[in-house]
């Protein structure tokens, strides 16, 4: 019950009579760049927040230094 090749090759000459070669062309490569600036937006994302865990984790380790060095001055 499901779609067959030959009532896909059907919808596609249909697609391409309405639309012409060159509009499909035009759609294909707006949608193809739009996935690849979404994919690297995503990536770029992925990178930052790589970057900022181990800043984060200095800076947590700097902070307990900076508290830890008045406890020993005064003690």
């Amino acid at each position: 019950m499901g779609i067959s090749i030959w009532q896909l090759l059907i919808v596609l000459g249909i697609v391409i009579l309405l639309f012409g070669t060159k509009k499909l062309r035009n759609i294909g490569s707006d949608l193809g760049g739009a996935i690849r600036g979404f994919k690297k937006s995503m990536n770029d994302e992925e990178e930052k927040n790589a970057e900022q865990q181990p800043l984060e984790k200095q800076n947590a380790e700097h902070q307990a230094q900076a508290e830890d060095k008045p406890k020993e001055k005064q003690g």
